[in-house]
């Protein structure tokens, strides 16, 4: 499957369990700033995002979290 050769897949230990996540480069990029700005590790931070995500899967979780990081720092339109 093509799709899948375009993600980048982290493993990490949560909750004491073993697990992966897979996103795009793009999206790592912008969660590996988010660590460095809040001084966590990339697993650090993933276990933020997997103990504030409600029910939403951990790589929607961490793709909304990215995107809301970029949207902060993009232009605004002026209309």
């Amino acid at each position: 499957m093509r799709i899948l050769a375009l993600l980048k897949k982290r493993s990490v230990v949560l909750a004491g369990h073993a697990t992966s996540v897979a996103l795009e480069p793009e999206f790592w990029a912008v969660l590996d700033r988010i660590a460095a700005e809040r001084e966590l590790s990339q697993a650090g931070l993933l276990a933020w995002i997997d103990e504030t995500r409600g029910r939403r899967s951990l790589a929607s979780a961490c793709r909304l979290l990215a995107l809301s990081h970029a949207a902060q720092f993009a232009p605004r339109a002026h209309h």
